[in-house]
């Protein structure tokens, strides 16, 4: 019984997924997980025990969740920052980085959006009321006499778009060899169709559906809570009373300047529209059941297109 207990042991833990830790009873379940879990290295990863995770929420749930990885969470605690998620060699370079890595909302001076492999980028957010109704001016500060005097819609499209494509006519705009702007902010979708704007997909970067700064569950966090999570704690307060548009521009560029500096590695071969191809075709079973799971994630590639590779 102590034998097969022990070989039961070996085998699991040589079918184990190199990137997650989740175990296998068999070789075959190891690489059915790898070809439908899009390991890479630009998940964010503990910095301790190494482990992937889907996202930033569930990095956060493994090193201070309610049921933490003890030893992983013990050494976060000391040498941990609880913005970024990062951790230091040292209590002292951890005292040193929160004085950059925590933004006020309105402290200007860190901010360097600059440019990402020659393209420009700009924010966008839109607070939509109803025509003729004061009723929600208390969160969007808007009234009907500003609606009476403001721009047409048309003209709001033409100025966007322009803005957008910098001089290039949209249907030209087709890979990243292009003068148009990156677009970034929350929950694009709606503001786009709300405005009548196309634009192209690959050039939209947007933080209510970026993968790491999603929930656990696979839905999206409200822009409030990525600004507080990620960004400065109780120090940034955003849509609080009235919701300023500039503010909510503001913090979505914030986020995507983090997660644009993400230390990985700069090869790619994903275009970010569609996950990646399977690098795990049927005909070769056999030969990745020989594989050790090491060699395994070596072939895997990530499911989105990481912003860190706008730098």
């Amino acid at each position: 019984m102590l034998h097969t207990n022990c070989k039961a042991s070996a085998s699991t833990n040589e079918n184990k997924c190199a990137a997650c830790f989740r175990q296998y009873n068999k070789m075959e379940h190891l690489v059915e997980h790898m070809r439908v879990s899009f390991h890479s290295s630009h998940e964010p990863k503990c910095g301790v025990c190494q482990k992937h995770c889907r996202s930033f929420e569930s990095l956060r749930e493994h090193l201070i969740g309610p049921l933490p990885k003890v030893d992983c969470a013990r050494i976060f605690g000391i040498r941990g920052c609880n913005l970024c998620l990062n951790i230091f060699d040292s209590s002292s370079a951890l005292r040193a980085h929160r004085t950059t890595c925590q933004y006020s909302r309105t402290s200007s001076s860190t901010d360097n959006y600059g440019r990402t492999q020659g393209l420009q980028v700009v924010a966008l957010a839109c607070k939509m009321v109803g025509g003729g109704s004061d009723g929600s001016y208390e969160t969007t500060g808007i009234r009907p006499e500003h609606l009476r005097e403001a721009m047409p819609l048309k003209q709001a499209q033409r100025k966007i778009q322009d803005l957008l494509c910098n001089g290039e006519p949209i249907w030209k705009i087709r890979s990243k060899d292009t003068k148009a702007r990156i677009l970034v902010g929350h929950g694009l979708d709606h503001d786009l169709d709300c405005l009548g704007v196309e634009y192209p997909a690959f050039l939209i970067r947007d933080t209510a559906k970026y993968p790491p700064l999603m929930k656990t569950s696979k839905l999206s966090n409200s822009l409030k809570y990525l600004t507080q999570a990620y960004l400065g704690q109780c120090r940034y307060e955003i849509q609080n009373g009235i919701q300023d548009p500039y503010d909510d521009c503001v913090g979505a560029m914030r986020l995507y300047t983090r997660m644009r500096s993400q230390p990985h590695p700069r090869e790619y071969s994903g275009s970010g529209e569609a996950p990646s191809s399977n690098n795990y075709p049927s005909w070769r079973q056999r030969e990745f059941e020989r594989m050790s799971p090491e060699a395994l994630l070596e072939l895997s590639g990530s499911d989105y297109y990481c912003w860190c590779l706008d730098s």
